[in-house]
């Protein structure tokens, strides 16, 4: 019976750290949406966050961050000229 409470006490253990990495994911996923929303590049946040640029899109996307035009770059470059 030994092993099967090894397997116990590491399941709830496994339960444990689950739950908390839900938890820290929530906030980063949190923390990158406020960033996002403060006018932060998406490019900076994905290289700050433990998420990948596609995640990251993802991620504005489901909260209505709407990816900035594709000419807003180079308008920009051209009016500091």
């Amino acid at each position: 019976m030994e092993s099967m409470e090894r397997l116990d006490q590491a399941t709830r253990r496994y339960q444990q750290t689950e739950a908390a990495h839900d938890k820290a994911r929530d906030e980063a996923v949190a923390a990158v949406v406020e960033a996002l929303r403060a006018g932060e590049r998406p490019t900076d946040v994905t290289e700050r966050s433990p998420f990948t640029a596609a995640y990251v899109r993802r991620i504005a996307r489901e909260n209505g961050i709407e990816p900035a035009s594709r000419g807003s770059k180079n308008l920009s470059q051209k009016e500091s000229r």
